[in-house]
Parts: C-alpha cells; structure tokens; sequence
C-alpha cells in the first residue's frame, strides 16, 4: 500500500525506492538542521551591523577560497564514504564551539560576524556534497524523475527546521538551538551511509559500486577550477550560479536592511525570519510533489532552470514600482520558492552526465567559489550602487535586464 501511494506522487521503480527514501531523509536532516541555524544567521548579521554586509559576504569568500582546495586534497585521497562524513563532523564541532563562545558572551559583536561567515560556507559545502552524491549515485533519467522528491526531503526538513525556531526560540534560547543542529548533522551522516549501500544506479554491479566507494578520486587538489576553463558546459552552469548570487544578494541586502528598520527587537526579527522560512517551506514542498518532477518531465530540464530568472524580472520590476516591507518578503517567499521546489533540483541534472571528478571537483567549485565570489563582488556592487545615490526602487530597475540575460541563459 505504502508503495502504491509512493508511485503516484514520484515515478520510481521498486529497486529504487530504498535508495529514495534514504536519500530523502539525508537532505530532510541536513535542511531542517541549517534552517534552525538560518535565522540566527540574519539576526547575526544585524548584530554584526547592516552597514558591514559586503565586508561579510567578501570575508566568505575568502573563506571559501581557503576552503576549497583543503576540500579537494580530502576528496582526492579519501574515499566517498569517508570524505563525506569528516566534512559533516568538522561542521559538528564548529557548531559545538560557536555555542560555547555564544553561551559565554565572548565578544559578541565579533562572533556573531563569524558565524554569518561560517553558516554561509557551511551550507554551500553540506548541500553541495549531497547533491554530489545524488548526481554520483543516480542517472540523469533517474533525476528526472526522482530528484524533484528528493528535494522535498531537504523542503520538508526546511519546514521544520524554523517551526522548531519559532517555537522553542524563547523557551530554550536562540542559542541552544545549535546544539539540535549538531544533532541532526550527525543523523544525515547516519543517513548518508544507507543511501550509499541502497545505491539505485543501475549502471555498474554492487561490485562496481562497493569499489567506488572504496578509492579515492585522485588528482589534484584544485582540478575542480580546471574543470570549469575546459568545459564550456560546466562554465555555463558556473554562469547561471553567478547571476543567482547576484540576484539573491541584491534581493537579501534590500531584506536587511527594511527589516531592521521596521524593528529593533532581536527576538521579533528572528521570528520575522523564521517565518518568511515557514512559507517558504510549505510552498516548495507542495510545488516539489505535486509538480516538478512532471513539470521537468514535458517541458525539460532548461525550462525548468529558466523559471527562476523569469521570477526574478517580475520581482524586481514589482520592487522597483514599491519597495516597501511586504513586497520584499512576498518576492523572497516566491523566489527561493521558485528556487528550492524548481530551478535547483533542474540545475542539479545538469552534473549527472559529467564525469565523477566533475561531480565532486567542479560541482564543489560552483556551488561555493562561484557562488560565494559572486556574493562577495556583488555585495560591493550593491554598495557602490547605493553610494552612488541609487535607492532600492533604483537598483531593482537597474537588476531587470540582467535576470533578463539570466532567463536567456
């Protein structure tokens, strides 16, 4: 029964639906863990100062390049079913001292400046190994089919994780909340290893499988940057993940600072937060199960990746017209929707026909030099925008052609 009613929301074969249920609840704990984390992360950035915003997204960069060939040195000499858990563990024990310096009010101001700055690297590297995995272990006619319920994993935990903010924010403290992330990071490890063993690539044998997962990729520790300059491809992917940042960013900055002039209570922001989260979460989920994967299916995977920058035109135009408090929260609420439930599993097809050192190289790469470079300069550019006498409603206007060229990509 529980199968039949699994088959008419997904597409999935009975060989396959282990390895989905796994990988759903994979995503499910990583997602609810990062968006219990989330809005203490807009709050951290208030704390931090409204006015430093570019200075953060720049020192994310810089983290990101420090990150990156540390990440390639493990991928090369560690197998996947051991790189991926040294990655969510070293995560576990940053979450561990952040709540120690947070319970002890060490230098607040400086901390919370440092966790925007790590939560930022954080959800790149966490999300960005799953979907390697995902893109590892299945075909790409399979993530067609399956990703879009794949990805309602991560939505459902989305949704729980600020349900969890908003309810227990004030009995148990913003603070104590890193403690379940921590938590749950170890529970998607768990998870990870039963979705490597249920693997649904029909490709290779369980033989083949188990050898992949035994050795290492090899290779140089910055082959994921090379991959990007010989693929025109891959650098196409790299380019529709620029002009998301610039777009995200643009829309995050003017959230931030509306938000903190319409309050100057830090619990009110955070529930304001959790709650753009929520809807967020409850749209995605529908959208993803009841018509991604069918979307994908007829009208292909580009169309799918173009919804997102056509939100994009009829968001920022809208802005430009009445930058006020509820058009910025609905545009955000459609936007990431737009991105979670559509344009990102789409996006994510595109790595299943590379090769496996794409996948965990190049992949890595663009989901985190690409995208957080992008965050860096484009934090800049918004700031140079407003010095030079541009209000909001000004730089909307001026970010229509460019989602323009991004729809065409």
């Amino acid at each position: 029964m529980f199968e039949q009613w699994l088959r008419k929301l997904v597409d999935v074969r009975p060989q396959e639906i282990r390895a989905l249920l796994w990988s759903f609840a994979y995503f499910f704990t990583v997602l609810c863990a990062y968006y219990i984390l989330r809005p203490l992360r807009d709050e951290m950035g208030i704390i931090g100062g409204t006015r430093h915003l570019h200075w953060l997204f720049t020192a994310t960069f810089i983290a990101i390049l420090c990150a990156i060939p540390l990440y390639g040195w493990v991928v090369a000499r560690y197998s996947r079913e051991k790189f991926i858990p040294i990655v969510y563990r070293f995560f576990v024990i940053n979450i561990l001292i952040f709540w120690l310096l947070l319970t002890l009010d060490i230098e607040r101001v400086y901390v919370a400046r440092a966790f925007f700055v790590w939560i930022s690297v954080f959800v790149l590297f966490v999300v960005s190994v799953f979907w390697q995995l995902m893109a590892d272990l299945f075909r790409a006619e399979q993530g067609k089919r399956l990703f879009a319920f794949i990805a309602a994993g991560g939505s459902a935990g989305a949704l729980l994780g600020p349900s969890l903010t908003l309810g227990l924010v004030k009995p148990l403290g913003a603070i104590n909340l890193l403690i379940i992330a921590a938590v749950l990071l170890e529970v998607a490890v768990f998870c990870m290893r039963r979705v490597a063993a249920e693997s649904a690539n029909k490709n290779r044998n369980e033989q083949d499988t188990q050898r992949d997962l035994q050795q290492p990729l090899g290779g140089g520790s910055l082959a994921g940057i090379f991959e990007i300059f010989k693929s025109p491809y891959i650098a196409g992917i790299a380019l529709w993940v620029f002009f998301l940042s610039l777009t995200g960013t643009f829309l995050y900055f003017q959230q931030q600072n509306i938000v903190a002039a319409a309050s100057e209570n830090s619990e009110s922001r955070i529930q304001i937060f959790a709650g753009i989260e929520l809807a967020v979460s409850i749209l995605t989920i529908i959208i993803q199960l009841a018509g991604t994967g069918r979307l994908i299916k007829r009208f292909g995977v580009g169309a799918a990746a173009a919804i997102l920058p056509f939100v994009a035109i009829i968001g920022f135009a809208v802005m430009a017209i009445s930058p006020i408090l509820a058009v910025v929260i609905i545009f955000q609420a459609v936007q990431r929707t737009a991105n979670f439930a559509i344009s990102n599993p789409a996006r994510e097809i595109f790595f299943t026909v590379v090769d496996r050192e794409a996948k965990y190289k190049a992949k890595s790469v663009v989901d985190t030099v690409v995208f957080r470079g992008g965050d860096a300069v484009n934090g800049w550019l918004f700031k140079a925008m407003q010095g030079s006498g541009l209000e909001i409603s000004g730089i909307a206007m001026v970010t229509v052609p460019i989602a323009g060229l991004w729809f065409i990509l």
